[in-house]
């Protein structure tokens, strides 16, 4: 698959090392890892995680259950959702989501009609955390002040249906996306339709990257476009800083062709924010809180 990449670099055993630097090296809060196996999950990355203050949760596909239900949320084989997690209740309450479409461009109803349902299952997360925060008397009332970040590899461009759902809040139910297909009276038994012929959702997000900053996440020789984001509450959060591309020059210098590439060690490119968030909640703390997360993904050939 990787051809154009030597042999000894395409190695697992040399990528999962430079991945585990850069990881290190960028020092993030929050680490979003996609498409890792469940032995390396445990065996490696965990391992050396903890050694440095990480807590980690591995969720696997829905055909192999290794994790107490309480402590996961399907959307479906694809998607993953992660309640928040626990922490004492005096501070901001974030709900951090990772998730993974469909890869076919082929299928691009299919991805987004999985966006939609991710949309939906974190309503649900949303609205049972604010029972819970309220049960440990957090003065909490509205779902909208427990902060979002959402991100992963969507595995759709810009100019997508999937992009234009989680950005603007809402996609036309005749979404050319949705190709001939006829989704309308499904969908609308479970997502809001708060205008005629949209779906919506009550989300305010804003993406981190754009394709001024970032002109692909993902390179390879046969393509190089942008298909992973960072997404957070826009109304009260706001970027301090984000990690940006690998020089072109560099690229051009070294005549890169695709990755991974013996000094790139995957081919998706690691993204990063540090986000400032003002509190929504009432309690003892005062000024800002600062969060840094990244999103990263490495592939694997599977066996």
């Amino acid at each position: 698959m990787y051809t154009y990449c030597p042999s000894w670099a395409l190695n697992w055993d040399y990528r999962k090392k430079g991945i585990m630097d850069e990881i290190q090296h960028y020092a993030a809060d929050i680490i979003n890892l996609q498409e890792v196996e469940m032995e390396q999950f445990y065996n490696f990355f965990m391992p050396q995680l903890k050694a440095h203050g990480y807590y980690g949760i591995y969720s696997p596909k829905s055909r192999a259950k290794h994790m107490a239900e309480s402590e996961r949320k399907f959307v479906d084989e694809t998607v993953r959702v992660a309640a928040p997690p626990d922490a004492p209740f005096a501070c901001q309450p974030v709900l951090v989501c990772t998730a993974h479409l469909h890869w076919d461009p082929e299928y691009c109803d299919v991805k987004l009609i999985q966006t939609m349902m991710l949309s939906n299952e974190l309503k649900s997360i949303l609205e049972e955390s604010v029972q819970t925060l309220r049960a440990n008397n957090v003065n909490i009332t509205d779902p909208s002040n427990i902060q979002l970040v959402l991100c992963g590899d969507f595995n759709s461009l810009p100019d997508s249906g999937v992009i234009e759902f989680l950005g603007t809040g809402k996609v036309s139910q005749d979404h050319q996306d949705f190709k001939a297909f006829s989704y309308k009276a499904c969908l609308e038994k479970v997502l809001s339709c708060d205008k005629p012929n949209e779906f919506t959702h009550s989300f305010k997000l804003a993406s981190a990257y754009n394709d001024e900053i970032m002109p692909f996440t993902n390179y390879t020789f046969d393509f190089k476009g942008i298909i992973d984001y960072i997404f957070y509450a826009k109304n009260t959060m706001t970027p301090l800083g984000l990690l940006g591309p690998i020089s072109q020059d560099w690229i051009s210098q070294n005549k890169v062709i695709g990755c991974p590439h013996p000094h790139v060690y995957s081919d998706h490119f690691p993204l990063l924010v540090e986000l400032e968030m003002v509190p929504t909640i009432s309690g003892p703390m005062n000024g800002i809180i600062r969060y840094t997360g990244s999103n990263w993904r490495r592939f694997t050939k599977r066996t």
